[in-house]
């Protein structure tokens, strides 16, 4: 991760970790950078997104300054869905796209998510040029000028296409299907309602009137007792919950009861297999994932690979192994063949495939794997690698691995921005957990790793 860019973009306060100038930089490097590499001298062009905090109008105002100033076209999507933007890039043809989020964040929070010309995460040698451009490390660019001047261009059209891929993704009708969403007055406001209404569901829709202040706040997938409470006050059949810009998707079944990300996992993995689509018969997980969904896939002769935690990880194993199923605890799904990003409207589409083509509800589906107890404690330290490297600290972990056996597992993971270790443990019990977990951390109080 670098100084502005970590694994999800340029993300803070808006006004205050990410300002106006810092968007006008941006879009006057992305401008000139994908400028140079046009061939015959031809213009660049650039499409961007935005969800609906009050500063993202701000920040598109600010970006679409600095691309035009550099020469580039700027496509605008409008309020619309992160991967909206990456499908349209790889589809339209764009040099890159942009979108304007911070995702599950509060909305006082922005960001900035570069997508290259693939519809993938920009690439770090990329991000790393940007922070040396907003470092003023490499000079001035030269401003466009006459003719050179970019222009911006409407480009609501682009959003209405990726709801038209969307629709034809689905493999039957959803006639007398009773869905519930939770659009969290974010990017799905825009899309979620038409694509489940065009394919003939009975769509009961919560928080999708944005104001600019209301994004996430105690409604989508951070705040999943909201949906769970509406489907069982209206005996619906599903709910499906989507994060600000809709990356992400938790679904709650016909009891309220909530299906996580790695609950969704086993069920398309499994479902895939049964089909013949699951390339490689492995699916890509983190770290984080429970111990129970690892249980379940042996159980089904299900392989699985872990990543480090972001999705961004596990599109890059994905992409170099070739493999077509992979996500995130959180939601985060990938479905490869159709996307190269999380997309919680997709995900939700595959959950409705095999729930009608297996004709079940979600509850069973969803009851195969069990969850297993997990205890997870952040420590402060003096010394994140002294303290996770120590001799004594391994020991430890090893002694409750070995104490765990088939029952359960230990994780022990630096935090990417604070002085923390965070120590997890999945055991049969909470109480198991929860022992082992303080054993651990006592280890590394009596090494002196942490700050009282």
């Amino acid at each position: 991760m670098g100084k502005y860019f970590g694994t999800d973009g340029f993300r803070g306060e808006a006004n205050v970790d990410l300002t106006v100038e810092h968007a006008y930089r941006v879009g006057r490097f992305l401008g000139w950078y994908y400028g140079q590499q046009q061939p015959d001298g031809g213009r660049c062009r650039i499409v961007i997104g935005k969800d609906t905090r009050r500063s993202s109008y701000m920040f598109e105002y600010a970006l679409v300054s600095g691309l035009t100033a550099s020469g580039a076209d700027a496509y605008l999507l409008h309020v619309t869905t992160t991967p909206s933007v990456s499908y349209v890039v790889r589809t339209e043809e764009f040099a890159c796209g942009i979108m304007i989020s911070a995702s599950h964040n509060p909305y006082y929070d922005n960001g900035i998510k570069v997508i290259n010309g693939r519809g993938e995460k920009l690439e770090e040698a990329v991000i790393e040029k940007i922070e040396s451009y907003l470092d003023g490390k490499m000079g001035e660019i030269p401003f466009a000028r006459r003719d050179r001047i970019g222009r911006t261009v409407d480009f609501a059209a682009g959003r209405n296409r990726y709801v038209g891929y969307l629709i034809s993704i689905a493999t039957r009708s959803f006639k007398n299907m009773r869905v519930g969403l939770d659009c969290a007055n974010g990017s799905a406001s825009s899309i979620a309602k038409n694509v489940f209404d065009a394919l003939g569901a009975e769509t009961h829709v919560i928080h999708n009137s944005p104001d600019g202040l209301n994004i996430n706040t105690d409604c989508g997938s951070t705040h999943i007792g909201r949906l769970q409470a509406f489907v069982r006050e209206n005996r619906l059949d599903v709910g499906f919950a989507y994060d600000g810009d809709a990356d992400r998707c938790l679904a709650v079944d016909e009891n309220g009861e909530l299906v996580d990300g790695d609950r969704i996992l086993y069920i398309c993995g499994k479902y895939m297999k049964e089909q013949g689509t699951l390339v490689n018969n492995t699916v890509v997980t983190t770290v984080m994932s429970n111990f129970g969904l690892y249980k379940a896939f042996d159980r089904e002769g299900i392989a699985y690979e872990k990543t480090a935690v972001g999705d961004k990880y596990v599109y890059e194993n994905m992409a170099q192994n070739g493999h077509c199923l992979g996500g995130e605890q959180s939601g985060h799904i990938i479905f490869s063949k159709h996307a190269t990003t999380g997309d919680g409207i997709l995900t939700s589409l595959k959950i409705m495939e095999v729930m009608l083509e297996k004709k079940e509800r979600l509850a069973k589906l969803a009851s195969e794997v069990t969850i297993y107890p997990q205890v997870l404690k952040n420590v402060r330290v003096k010394d994140k690698n002294a303290a996770q490297e120590d001799g004594d600290v391994q020991a430890e972990v090893r002694r409750v691995a070995d104490l765990l056996g088939d029952a359960g597992r230990i994780l022990l993971r630096q935090s990417g921005t604070e002085p923390l270790i965070r120590v997890m443990v999945e055991a049969p019990t909470d109480a198991v957990c929860g022992q082992y977990v303080d054993q651990v951390i006592g280890m590394m109080k009596k090494k002196h790793h942490v700050l009282e």
